[in-house]
């Protein structure tokens, strides 16, 4: 582990390659697993302030379910709200394309300037996670290896795009500019020492 600023950091957020290749998964990471993305508390209102516009990214059965049980879902099991889900096990801002692939209706609707809101935190920087380390308290940011990513893995691998460098904009977006300035500095001395 590596400490920068207050958090701790798996190394294997530095040293590993990572680049989601959605033709191969078809964004497999927005249905499999048995909870929705977390959300933090401060997203809810975000997603609130937007949500006519996402519906509109979204089919039937999404606004059915936005509309009566509501997007967010407490996880008893993992102490954790995040979004709610289809019975198909889908998130429920989730809508295939013809081709098979799986968008967010969160991000669809930001990228065409709809929304003000990119998506949860959560889902921008996966694969990785973040966690209160049990014994510091220390938020510690970890890679979530998943099979389902292993196409990601390579395609990373064969254009050497660090995990880290994949997810500089979501890592910006939560901790800043001077955390990710610390962190690829970190990267690149661990690169040229070992």
């Amino acid at each position: 582990m590596i400490i920068i600023q207050d958090k701790l950091i798996n190394e294997d957020v530095l040293q590993s390659f990572f680049a989601c290749d959605l033709r191969a998964c078809k964004g497999a990471c927005c249905w499999e697993g048995d909870y929705g993305a977390p959300i933090e508390n401060d997203e809810l209102t975000k997603i609130d302030d937007n949500l006519d516009a996402i519906k509109t990214y979204l089919n039937e059965e999404s606004i059915s379910i936005i509309e009566n049980d509501g997007y967010d879902k407490y996880y008893k099991d993992i102490n954790t709200l995040g979004t709610n889900l289809k019975e198909n096990g889908d998130c429920v801002f989730l809508k295939r394309e013809d081709s098979g692939i799986a968008y967010c209706g969160i991000e669809r609707a930001y990228k065409d300037n709809k929304s003000s809101f990119i998506k949860p935190v959560s889902c921008h920087l996966y694969p990785i996670r973040l966690d209160a380390d049990p014994f510091t308290g220390f938020e510690m940011l970890s890679y979530h290896r998943w099979n389902i990513c292993s196409a990601a893995c390579s395609n990373g691998k064969t254009h050497l795009i660090p995990l880290y460098e994949f997810t500089k904009d979501a890592i910006i977006r939560k901790f800043g500019e001077d955390f990710y300035d610390e962190l690829e500095a970190c990267a690149f001395h661990l690169r040229n020492n070992i």
